[in-house]
């Protein structure tokens, strides 16, 4: 899912989906970023391109899916672009966007309900048992694995009676790719696992945590735990923002604007400065007869 602000100057904003959903959880941020006059990308994960709907009926591109190959995937379609833009990521999507600003990638990273990256050893009772349908089952690596219902309502709708939360399940839904969820479980004590990232770089976009006081899938004593990796080593702009009242579900939870607005502002005012591809072109445009071009000791970033 994608939308262009055709001729906007303003910086892209790519949107990262999670486990358990698609580029359609964005729908919202989507309409209300591209009327303020952004450009929009939200990709699937690889092999996702589908609806909610053909997935469910044929889940197997999820299959043995490994958290490095999402990352390229979107490390390829980030490079494509002509400046650096805002990534904002969602549970899963957040612990991709780390990794893609560990690559030197985007002006600014947004992490909204966040999985962790390696070797940050947090995982409340809370967590555990969203997981447990899954990792509860050593031989589920190479399957997929849908919540039912109740689990979905517990997991990330916990602010809804069971009905209302069955028409976001319903909209929103589809199996999890099992591997994924396994390879982040067992990078929680191994720092070199492939969800690894660099915590002492301090030439990194700047990040901001949010987190949801009622999320059950991630507690705010994961973004905490993994805050604190940051900015123990780094000197790099990473900041915190935690919204009491927030479930798992806070990108369509009512009152989703204040988070959506909250983030972009905080990405527009921290956000490294943006250059172009065609401010990089006019700077090698052969200069006047008559101009003379600086020594080397006079060029400034």
């Amino acid at each position: 899912m994608s939308t262009n602000g055709r001729g906007s100057d303003k910086p892209t904003i790519v949107l990262i989906h999670g486990l358990w959903l698609t580029p359609r959880s964005w729908e919202q941020w989507i309409d209300r970023y591209q009327k303020a006059g952004y450009n929009v990308l939200a990709p699937s994960w690889p092999g996702l391109e589908s609806e909610v709907e053909a997935i469910r009926k044929d889940p197997s591109p999820l299959k043995r899916l490994k958290i490095k190959t999402i990352v390229d995937h979107y490390e390829r379609i980030i490079r494509k672009l002509e400046s650096p833009p805002i990534i904002m990521g969602h549970s899963f999507g957040g612990l991709i966007v780390q990794m893609l600003v560990d690559r030197g990638l985007g002006s600014a990273g947004i992490l909204i309900d966040s999985a962790q990256t390696a070797g940050v050893p947090v995982l409340p009772f809370s967590t555990i048992r969203v997981a447990f349908p899954i990792l509860g089952n050593p031989f589920s690596y190479s399957a997929t694995t849908s919540l039912t219902p109740s689990q979905f309502n517990y997991a990330f709708t916990n602010e809804l009676d069971a009905a209302e939360s069955k028409k976001v399940y319903d909209r929103y839904q589809i199996p999890a790719a099992n591997s994924v969820l396994w390879d982040g479980a067992l990078a929680l004590l191994n720092p070199n696992a492939s969800s690894k990232v660099d915590y002492r770089k301090s030439d990194r976009a700047p990040l901001l945590f949010i987190a949801g006081g009622k999320d059950h899938i991630v507690p705010p004593a994961i973004n905490k735990g993994n805050l604190r990796k940051y900015v123990k080593n780094s000197t790099a702009v990473t900041d915190y923002r935690e919204f009491p009242n927030r479930t798992h579900h806070t990108v369509g939870q009512k009152g989703w604007e204040e988070v959506a607005d909250f983030a972009l502002q905080w990405a527009k005012a921290n956000a490294r400065d943006q250059v172009s591809l065609a401010d990089v072109k006019a700077a090698f445009v052969s200069e006047p007869t008559g101009y003379q071009t600086p020594g080397a000791g006079e060029i400034r970033a």
